[in-house]
């Protein structure tokens, strides 16, 4: 592993690039729509827009998107899907992952994070930092499992849904496309499509 090209220089961009560090990767290099304003992201350099990446791909031995809003990631991860980007997956070593997970293409699965058999992780996913995926989850495209969420076992969570900091969810549970749980909010029954839920027990955000 030598060069990754990581799209979206921010906070969270930083802690992609340490984890792909850690991953193997000997040098990194950012794309934002903020350049030129934005020329650094912490230690690393902001080389372009997303149109510079995409005019200088064959530079680059891997490509990730490090963008938390899942919205945002699911459109630009097709973006480079459509032309052939080399997208890479990345599990920081200190995750603890089973060998019998699958895992899609752009995804990342940060420091202290634990992710149990038969779990299948979708494209683009972030199960970020100290965050649990029990036995048999499903978590479709461009999913956010926030720091320290805690999914119990056979929960599925639909595309670009974002589960917050230190949220849980009852194993068994149903969660549509594009849901936000707020942080702390404790999910016990399954949520549609949409909607955004908070509280313990967890309920639809009303007004």
């Amino acid at each position: 592993m030598s060069t990754l090209a990581i799209l979206g220089a921010s906070g969270h961009g930083k802690v992609v690039a340490d984890c792909a560090i850690e991953c193997g990767w000997h040098s990194i290099a950012f794309f934002d729509d903020r350049w030129p304003e934005t020329l650094t992201n912490g230690c690393w350099p902001v080389k372009g827009n997303a149109q510079s990446l995409l005019d200088s791909l064959s530079d680059y031995d891997g490509v990730v998107v490090a963008i938390g809003r899942s919205e945002v990631r699911y459109e630009k991860l097709a973006m480079l899907r459509k032309v052939n980007a080399p997208l890479v997956s990345l599990i920081h070593p200190r995750a603890a992952v089973s060998r019998y997970v699958s895992i899609g293409v752009g995804s990342v699965i940060f420091a202290g994070a634990v992710v149990n058999v038969d779990v299948r992780v979708g494209d683009g996913v972030i199960v970020n930092t100290s965050a649990s995926v029990d036995h048999d989850c499903v978590l479709g495209d461009c999913v956010h499992i926030s720091p320290g969420a805690n999914l119990a076992g056979a929960v599925t969570v639909g595309d670009r849904t974002w589960v917050g900091i230190g949220a849980s969810v009852r194993q068994g549970t149903s969660i549509g496309a594009n849901v936000i749980v707020g942080a702390g909010a404790a999910v016990v029954s399954d949520i549609k499509a949409g909607f955004t839920v908070v509280g313990v027990p967890a309920r639809p955000l009303i007004g």
